[in-house]
Order: structure tokens, then C-alpha cells, then sequence
């Protein structure tokens, strides 16, 4: 009774079994292994004939009826900027060279998923001012259920990692800030971030002047302000010398966040702030009520 004998050589890549050949088929792979892969990145596939030297054969690779790549001397071929078209089955195939011999290898599955990354400011104020807390977002749109890291690029090539996408900064450089991601369990992109997208960068200007509020006066109605302008500001009002009282909507009639209307004389400022924690405004210069002015005019009123 015979027993079945099979014998592997590698370096041929051939198997012998009872005196007979077997010529192994053809193997396409591809680099990096992800499961699937995001618009905007890159894959390398393999083509290997299993027997021979490389320079043997004269390759080609082929997405269903789309021929990318025809009898080119070298067995990777490389795809770079993907999008969702790269989306298919693949196949190579390999014809040996002064010879009609020719094989082709397994299909395999690549899935290019739309997913792209924006970067924004949380705020919408038109200037920000050195030493303001800001928050900033990094975003991949279409990639939920997949668990992200972050990479944050300040200008003079300062980084910063995170697994959350918002990233809570002191205002301190002016310049662009971006950001790039990965997903957190493909462990094949650890040394390689993906930009999904070119036009993710925001760029902050900051003042080097802190803001000064303003306060100005009609009659007996008071009304603060912010120089230079920007959006985002809410308005405190004081009264006194020293700024010891602090006007309230339950103490004062307030118009307005930034307009009140006084009833009593005395020393008046007031400042802005604005964001969490708050950032302020130098206070304002004073403004003086004459309590007598305040008696003709609401008799007048």
C-alpha cells in the first residue's frame, strides 16, 4: 500500500506528487491589508507567478474589463489618490517571456469607501485675539461607526495626537492649523496618515493688541462696545469708582446685551467677554451721569 507523498520545493514553487507536476497558480496580494480603504489614499498590488525568477515574466493587472497595466516588466503596481471608481475585482496575469505561455492569478476585492475630512473652527467671530480659548474640529464625514485618531499641525510644524476630534487650544500663533486622521484598528497604518482631503486647514490671525471695550452715551442710555469690531462679545456693566457694583437685569433696564438705560447718576464702564472660560476685554474708559441731567430728562421722557 502506497501512501500519498507531497513534496514542496520552494525555490522551484512546484509541487511534485507521484511523478506528476502541478504548476502552482499565480497569487495577486496587495498592500497595505485593510479591510477597505478611504478616497484619497494609496494600495500597492503583488503579482507573483509562483515559479520562475520576476524578470521572467511580462505582467499585467486588470479591474474586471479595465486593463490598468499591460505587459509591464515589474510585478508591483501601485495606485495612488484613490476614489471610489478603484472600487472592484482585480486579477493579474503573466506571460512568460520568448514564450505563449501564459497564467493568471486569484480576484481579489478592494472597496473604496467616500469618506472625507474637514476642519473647522467651532466659533464663527471674525478675529481672534492671542490668549482666547478656541476649539477646533477635525471631522471625517461619512465615517461613522468607525472609531478615529487625530493628528493636529500647528503652524512652524508643531504636532499634536488625540482620539478625540476636538482639539481646545490658547490662541497663541497666528498661521494655518490642519489636521489628518486614521481609523484607530488599522494597525497597518501606523506609520502612514492619511489627508483625506487637500482644503483641510484652518487658518486663525490672531490681534497681538488685547480688545478694548468702548462705552458711549445718549442721553441716559448706555451702550458698550468692542474695538477693533468682531462678533461673538456678550456686555458687562459697572458702576462706580472702582467697578464695585456690577449691573444686573434684576438692578438696571437693560435694552438690550450691550444697551442699558440708567435712572441713577454716577460712574459708568463696562467690558466685553466672550467664549469658555471667558475671555475679556481690557475694560473701558469711564463715563460720567449727572444725576441732575437724569431728573430733567425723564421729566421730560
Amino acid at each position: 500500500m502506497f501512501g500519498f507523498v507531497g513534496v514542496y520545493l520552494h525555490l522551484k514553487k512546484f509541487f511534485v506528487n507521484c511523478g506528476f507536476v502541478f504548476v502552482l497558480d499565480a497569487e495577486l496580494t496587495f498592500e497595505p491589508k485593510w479591510s477597505s480603504f478611504f478616497v484619497g489614499e494609496s494600495l500597492t498590488f503583488k503579482c507573483d507567478m509562483e515559479e520562475g525568477r520576476t524578470d521572467d515574466w511580462k505582467y499585467t493587472l486588470k479591474k474586471s474589463d479595465w486593463t490598468l497595466y499591460s505587459d509591464v516588466t515589474q510585478q508591483d503596481f501601485k495606485i495612488n489618490l484613490l476614489d471610489k471608481s478603484h472600487s472592484g475585482v482585480y486579477q493579474c496575469c503573466g506571460l512568460r517571456k520568448d514564450s505563449d505561455y501564459k497564467k493568471c492569478s486569484n480576484r481579489v476585492s478592494i472597496r473604496v469607501s467616500g469618506n472625507f475630512l474637514v476642519c473647522f473652527r467651532q466659533d464663527s467671530w471674525s478675529q481672534i485675539f492671542r490668549g482666547e480659548t478656541i476649539t477646533l474640529t477635525c471631522e471625517v464625514q461619512g465615517g461613522e461607526g468607525v472609531q478615529w485618531e487625530y493628528e493636529w499641525r500647528r503652524p512652524q510644524s508643531q504636532t499634536f495626537r488625540t482620539k478625540q476630534k476636538d482639539w481646545t487650544i490658547t490662541a497663541s500663533i497666528s498661521g494655518d492649523y490642519s489636521c489628518k486622521s486614521r481609523p484607530t484598528d488599522d494597525s497597518y497604518s501606523a506609520t502612514k496618515w492619511t489627508v483625506f482631503s487637500a482644503a483641510n486647514t484652518v487658518c486663525l490671525w490672531m490681534s497681538v493688541y488685547p480688545p478694548k471695550a468702548q462705552i458711549s452715551r445718549n442721553g441716559g442710555t448706555l451702550t458698550c462696545s468692542v474695538n477693533p469690531s468682531s462678533s461673538g462679545w456678550s456686555y458687562y456693566f459697572y458702576r462706580g469708582e472702582k467697578n464695585q457694583e456690577v449691573l444686573t437685569v434684576q438692578n438696571t433696564d437693560f435694552h438690550s446685551n450691550r444697551e442699558i438705560r440708567v435712572s441713577q447718576g454716577g460712574v459708568y464702564r463696562c467690558r466685553g467677554g466672550r467664549g469658555e472660560p471667558v475671555y475679556s476685554t481690557e475694560i473701558s474708559d469711564p463715563v460720567t451721569i449727572v444725576g441732575e441731567f437724569l431728573c430733567v430728562f425723564f421729566l421730560h421722557y
